[in-house]
């Protein structure tokens, strides 16, 4: 990346933190209306008419938003749904679509796991060839230069990574095991050529497209985090960030 680490360049164009008050909880719904709603049309524009898509998930989960800092924009988000306290047997959302996951819940206590859901990014950082169909794609913008549109796909391929390091980031301050996660096979081979390992857990299924189910293991990420120091340090300067910042909503209530 001409010199630059892949934490000061993610960290040159974004800024990431827990959305933790109301206000920004209600920007992570606004995002997800677009993305899901407007834009891809996973879910009907009727069903929510105060523009933010919500479901009952929420409550039992942790966000996290993108800010781009030169327009301020916000341009992304994920979500880490925890298990449900009050009866540990509460599925996970990917299990209402994996009906045959092989995730071991009978040896890994409910309470150990969470599933890393809801990444959305708006189409404006999403790339334009390919990837708009796509919650998660690159971006490239439109009337910029060569040598612009480079630096703008360098700094793309960086943010459905981004999102999932914050999230991992989440699940292991709160001493959690493992994650589990439904995304596109395409995703996590760029999360694994980028260092961070996801195991498939099923097979792959058709959910506004092709989708399939994988965990992320702490120690086998961590590990895999040993192999590659530079998505070792951007995990540290997002893990850092957020914990500036974080206020867990369960813990202030």
């Amino acid at each position: 990346m001409d010199g630059i680490g892949l934490g000061e360049h993610f960290f040159k164009y974004f800024d990431i933190f827990v959305a933790n008050t109301q206000e920004l909880k209600e920007e992570v719904f606004r995002i997800r209306y677009q993305v899901y709603c407007q834009e891809l049309g996973y879910e009907p524009v009727e069903n929510f008419p105060d523009f933010m898509e919500k479901d009952s998930y929420d409550n039992r989960s942790i966000h996290c938003i993108l800010q781009h800092k030169s327009t301020g924009i916000y341009a992304g988000c994920v979500r880490l749904v925890l298990s449900n306290t009050n009866d540990i047997d509460h599925r996970f959302p990917f299990e209402s679509i994996c009906h045959n996951h092989t995730f071991d819940f009978e040896n890994i206590s409910r309470t150990n796991v969470a599933e890393i859901s809801r990444l959305a990014v708006i189409s404006q950082f999403r790339k334009r060839s390919g990837e708009q169909n796509t919650p998660s794609g690159l971006i490239v913008f439109e009337n910029r230069s060569k040598e612009e549109i480079r630096e703008q796909r360098r700094r793309s391929s960086v943010i459905a990574l981004g999102l999932y390091l914050a999230a991992t980031s989440l699940g292991m301050d709160l001493g959690l095991s493992h994650a589990v996660t439904l995304m596109e096979p395409r995703l996590a081979r760029h999360l694994r050529m980028s260092g961070l390992i996801a195991r498939p857990i099923g097979t792959v299924v058709d959910f506004h497209g092709k989708r399939g189910p994988y965990t992320l293991e702490r120690q086998e990420v961590l590990n895999g985090f040993s192999e590659n120091t530079e998505i070792y340090c951007l995990f540290k300067k997002i893990q850092a960030t957020i914990k500036d910042n974080i206020c867990y909503q369960f813990c202030s209530a």
